[in-house]
């Protein structure tokens, strides 16, 4: 059980991060607003769960201007897929272990 827990990935622990990638995962990209109101975050809680999982490599940000307005846009990288996945993979065979 030891090496099931051992596979897990610290990056996905925080509900925040799970959902962010959850979403991220299925669209091929979200505005920060976009992500903001789906997930029911404040500013500041979803930029600094963002930066952590941009830290990690697991989303890549694009900053452009739409008219005047800045607008940013996030997607799950190839990493950031494939660590996703192996954790879930790592889930699913922790709760089949049980």
């Amino acid at each position: 059980m030891k090496d099931l827990l051992a596979q897990f990935n610290k990056a996905f622990e925080s509900k925040a991060r799970l959902n962010i990638m959850s979403v991220l995962m299925v669209n091929d990209s979200l505005s920060f607003n976009a992500l903001k109101e789906l997930l029911g975050l404040t500013d500041g809680n979803l930029a600094t769960h963002l930066r952590a999982l941009e830290e990690s490599g697991y989303i890549v940000v694009q900053k452009q201007f739409i008219g005047r307005k800045p607008n940013t846009t996030y997607s799950a990288s190839d990493t950031g897929r494939q660590a996703f996945s192996d954790h879930l993979n790592a889930l699913e065979e922790f709760i089949k272990s049980l």
